[in-house]
């Protein structure tokens, strides 16, 4: 039953991608005044989930390479490391999110 409903969430999310996908490459086609095909979106769909599905591979081997159960922000800038763009970009969010979170922070009393 647990291997039904595994494949069950697997299905969902690859339709839930596959709507998203087809909604950004539709918002795209109306902006420059292209067409895509079904088969496109889906070819691109395909593309994205093995993509994902590489990604939580790499993932999960950089939190298990340091001991860890839980992947970190850190893990995600090891996985970037090679596009140094990207790394940058996600390195800013994560500066930020954790500024605000002080900032947060220290506005609270203790009691």
């Amino acid at each position: 039953m647990a291997d039904q409903d595994r494949e069950d969430v697997r299905e969902r999310l690859k339709a839930a991608l596959w709507f998203a996908v087809g909604k950004m490459v539709d918002d795209e086609s109306l902006r420059r005044n292209r067409n895509a095909t079904p088969q496109f979106i889906g070819a691109l769909t395909e593309m994205v989930w093995t993509q994902i599905e590489n990604v939580a591979i790499d993932l999960e081997s950089f939190s298990r390479h340091a001991g860890r159960t839980t992947v970190t922000t850190d893990d995600v800038l090891l996985l970037a490391r090679r596009n140094a763009d990207l790394h940058g970009i996600i390195k800013d969010f994560v500066d930020e999110q954790k500024a605000a979170k002080v900032a947060k922070g220290k506005g609270r009393s203790k009691r």
